[in-house]
């Protein structure tokens, strides 16, 4: 399902701190965990659907999310959040892209969307990382 503009396979590797609690009550089979997880990690970049997702795991989307919840300690909409965030923070500080580009790449809609997540979930904005990774290599 990859596109033209896709990143690089070797790009897309995400380290993401949510590993799954495997055997939860009401969550999903090992089995079901890894297959969306693999495909959440080749597929971040992209616009996702809920029903993409929960098909992965041939679950309707109600139930999809909630067991993904309590498998993964979050919603699936904040854990693509956070492969993007990741990743993005990766290509900020390894190359000398764009943040506009940076945010395409990481499947954001625009560089003001990509800003205003990492600004509230990372509590810096794509300017100040990309500085502050620069500043620490210069050192």
């Amino acid at each position: 399902m990859r596109r033209d503009d896709d990143p690089p396979r070797w790009i897309s590797g995400t380290e993401t701190a949510r590993q799954p609690q495997l055997n939860v009550k009401g969550g999903l089979s090992v089995q079901s965990a890894r297959r969306v997880q693999e495909f959440l990690n080749e597929n971040f970049s992209r616009k996702l659907a809920l029903a993409d997702m929960a098909a992965v795991c041939g679950l309707s989307p109600y139930h999809f999310v909630r067991a993904f919840s309590k498998t993964f300690g979050a919603p699936p909409h904040q854990y693509v959040l956070d492969l993007r965030l990741d990743f993005a923070e990766r290509l900020l500080a390894d190359s000398r892209m764009t943040i506009a580009d940076i945010a395409h790449l990481a499947g954001f809609s625009s560089q003001s969307h990509f800003t205003t997540v990492m600004k509230k979930y990372r509590q810096v904005t794509p300017l100040q990382a990309k500085a502050g990774k620069l500043n620490s290599k210069i050192r």
